[in-house]
């Protein structure tokens, strides 16, 4: 086991800064030129790494073994989402994928929206503590804020104080596409 008597565990410590990198086991062995299955072995406490190993798997970060084994260490901020790795928060007739998991401390909240043909929010009006916006990428989004309804096509936008009654309605014959933001996150 890599757990140490103070309770440090390694390879935890090693998964979380791969992850905080949002890099592979693969891409970290093709970077320290081991084997991805060592890099499992040791995330897992199945194998503990020489010290020589453990230096030419952080040489691949980079960080010294001294940033490593610090108490503080932070994992860096994810920069860039994978398709895959976009957070469902409703699925079926209207899809709603968050970019990012936590949106704790964030200050805009990012979303890939999808509305099937005839999906809509539903017939209660929507009304939240933000701003909000979004670009229509393509098909048709009947956008109802207060009293003001229109119909938006391919690169038309929206822009409205959250706290205003408002819902959304596929109107056309295809999927609507759209990326919106919410700030504060609220939704």
């Amino acid at each position: 086991m890599s757990e140490t008597s103070e309770g440090f565990d390694l390879g935890a410590r090693l998964k979380a800064l791969r992850d905080s990198h949002g890099m592979s086991q693969r891409e970290l062995a093709k970077r320290a030129g081991v084997s991805n299955a060592i890099i499992s072995m040791i995330e897992q406490n199945r194998s503990s790494p020489s010290v020589g190993m453990l230096k030419k798997l952080l040489d691949g970060f980079p960080m010294s073994l001294a940033e490593f084994f610090a108490d503080d260490l932070k994992p860096r901020p994810q920069i860039f989402f994978a398709n895959s790795e976009l957070v469902e928060l409703a699925g079926g007739p209207v899809s709603y994928r968050q970019v990012g998991k936590d949106m704790t401390g964030k200050a805009i909240q990012l979303m890939h929206e999808r509305y099937q043909p005839g999906a809509d929010t539903g017939a209660q009006m929507l009304s939240h503590e933000a701003e909000e916006g979004g670009v229509i990428i393509r098909g048709r989004l009947e956008v109802t804020v207060g009293d003001q309804i229109r119909v938006l096509g391919s690169g038309d936008a929206y822009y409205f104080d959250s706290r205003i009654p408002h819902r959304f309605r596929n109107v056309g014959s295809d999927e609507c596409e759209v990326v919106t933001a919410n700030s504060p996150p609220s939704f």
